[in-house]
């Protein structure tokens, strides 16, 4: 990246370059000076020699004259804006020249339309710095003339408080711009983290990542608090130079007049005096510290990111954030270790200890008093009527609710918890898809690459492969909206399937698949090697492929499987006989 040293002396050799451009600038400026010239002078001069002896009329010739400056001065103006651009946009085409190169190497239309507009912002910034900074020069110029034809002493006043504020101000320029810069940087990374994280808080929510979250975003958070406090803090300082060198002068003014006046200095000159402060100095400095010290700041950082080498180019890729919600299945490498010595009896797959849980103190519980336990390889469907606690049941497994009593282990951890949100994942009815390419959005819950091959292998397996087909393979991007609510669910079971999580909760996860392709998803999940498979069945074809069936009817359930089932509940019986049977293949 080039340095920060680097960027001065870039500056002063484009300038350097177009010295015509800068002398032209120079002579139209010339023409404001004499309007400020003309600001204090005029009216100085009108109540001296004209209002004040009684002459009307040379007081209004004053300023007829006065005026007169000020269209001079505003044609001038204008000239100066036309010089400006001839300036300012050399420097966005060489900048756009410098992005769109950069652009087509690296193939990356969304990073060439970010740093496009960065292009723009400096291009606008380079033209605010450049009208402030002349402004104030030349503007400074016509002012300190004119106290001085006035009368030398008014310079006595004004001059050491704005000499005094404007030494202040340039000694609190650097570190005002590094705390501008480490500001907007830390803003930034806020921004880009909450981005992330923001469109996917239903996630977050259910693969248990919300302290590494929260951590995350607490840092940075913290971090822009602290970027804050250092620039409000310098931030008075500039106020304390704006006050002055713009304001201390008027009062000055004020309380010194009757010396000024005993030494010679008239009416009229403390009146063209007092207009040279309030009317262009206080203004321009107020424009130039404000300027500078912000404008200035953020075209350093923007220029700092367009004058990268090109060889930083090659790394189109960015890092990932810190708070990177994507969960991590493993203690070690992201699969599950094997444990030393001689192999031990496996904990079971999902554990449920006296559970009860209710949604309020004074509601009825939805589950009561519930044993389960789930081995290893296991495959359930999870029936009963609406609002018995199904959804209820798998949400207190993912730790997406805490049971009011009783305990809950997933592949022996205790829920909620790290480790035991890292060995399940929850695939919810109404499926979560992002705007990305579709490989992006099935490696979702994996750390580490998935080779292609694993993945079409996968969307084969799960029933995507059509989809995908039709979509223009994995590198195609995906639009969310444009998918139905089936498509989606696929993508988001093909992306559980996909996870080394061993246990997949399926609440409801294939309700708008047809029942062909519901069979083929359930089946893919049933087989994967270790894994246990939970579903919130909605079709009677969903109990009759699991091994063991869960009914639920509020305080009382049954377990056991088909056929077991039809003999000793009446409930599972009557939702067998509502139920439409699933089309045989």
């Amino acid at each position: 990246m080039t340095s920060s040293t680097g960027l001065p002396a870039l500056g002063l050799r484009f300038l350097l370059a177009r010295r015509r451009v800068l002398l032209r600038l120079t002579a139209w400026s010339v023409l404001e000076t004499g309007q400020t010239f003309l600001i204090g002078y005029g009216p100085a001069r009108a109540l001296d020699e004209g209002f004040l002896r009684g002459r009307a009329d040379l007081g209004l010739i004053w300023l007829a004259v006065t005026g007169l400056g000020v269209l001079l001065g505003a044609y001038g103006t204008a000239r100066v804006y036309a010089a400006v651009a001839d300036l300012v946009e050399p420097l966005r085409d060489r900048l756009v020249e410098r992005v769109v190169s950069r652009g087509v190497r690296s193939g990356d239309a969304g990073a060439l339309s970010g740093l496009t507009q960065q292009v723009e912002i400096a291009r606008d910034t380079f033209a605010g710095l450049v009208m402030v900074s002349r402004s104030f020069v030349f503007t400074s110029a016509g002012a300190l003339a004119g106290l001085l034809a006035l009368a030398p002493p008014l310079l006595l006043v004004v001059g050491p408080p704005l000499a005094l504020g404007m030494a202040l101000f340039a000694a609190t320029l650097r570190p005002l711009a590094r705390r501008q810069e480490a500001f907007l940087v830390a803003d930034e990374a806020l921004a880009g983290d909450l981005g992330t994280v923001c469109p996917g808080l239903r996630d977050i929510r259910a693969t248990g990542a919300e302290a590494q979250v929260a951590a995350g975003t607490g840092e940075r958070v913290e971090a822009e608090l602290r970027a804050a406090r250092a620039l409000a803090r310098w931030g008075v300082l500039r106020v304390a130079s704006l006050t002055i060198g713009g304001q201390l002068p008027i009062v000055l003014l004020l309380a010194a007049a009757p010396w000024l006046l005993a030494h010679g200095v008239t009416t009229g000159a403390l009146v063209g005096a007092l207009a040279y402060v309030t009317q262009s100095l206080l203004p321009a400095l107020r424009n130039l510290i404000h300027g500078l010290g912000t404008s200035g700041s953020r075209l350093t950082v923007v220029l700092r990111r367009l004058a990268r080498p090109d060889t930083a180019d090659d790394d189109t890729t960015p890092p990932p954030p810190a708070s990177s919600f994507r969960p991590t299945h493993t203690a070690i490498d992201g699969r599950p270790q094997p444990a030393d010595g001689p192999a031990a009896e496996p904990p079971p797959a999902v554990s449920l200890a006296s559970v009860t849980f209710a949604y309020g103190p004074a509601s009825a519980p939805v589950v009561h008093d519930l044993d389960l336990v789930l081995p290893p390889g296991a495959h359930v469907a999870v029936v009963g009527p609406s609002g018995t606690g199904k959804s209820t049941l798998t949400a207190l497994v993912a730790g997406l609710l805490t049971p009011s009593r009783g305990t809950v282990r997933v592949g022996g951890h205790p829920v909620p918890g790290p480790e035991a949100a890292a060995a399940r994942v929850l695939i919810p009815q109404e499926a979560y898809v992002f705007g990305g390419t579709l490989a992006e959005n099935l490696a979702y819950l994996r750390p580490d690459p998935v080779p292609e091959e694993e993945m079409l292998a996968a969307a084969e397996a799960v029933g995507l492969a059509p989809l995908a087909d039709r979509l223009g393979g994995l590198g195609a991007r995906v639009d969310p909206p444009a998918l139905s609510a089936g498509e989606r669910q696929l993508v988001a079971l093909t992306r559980a399937y996909l996870s080394y999580a061993p246990l997949a909760l399926l609440d409801e996860a294939t309700c708008h698949l047809d029942p062909e392709t519901e069979e083929r998803a359930e089946r893919a999940f049933a087989a994967r090697p270790g894994g246990t498979l939970v579903v919130v069945a909605h079709r009677i074809s969903s109990a009759r492929r699991a091994g063991r069936v869960l009914v639920m009817d509020g305080r009382s359930t049954a377990y056991g499987d088909h056929e077991e089932l039809l003999r000793s509940s009446a409930l599972y019986r009557d939702l067998v006989g509502s139920w439409t049977p699933a089309l045989a293949r």
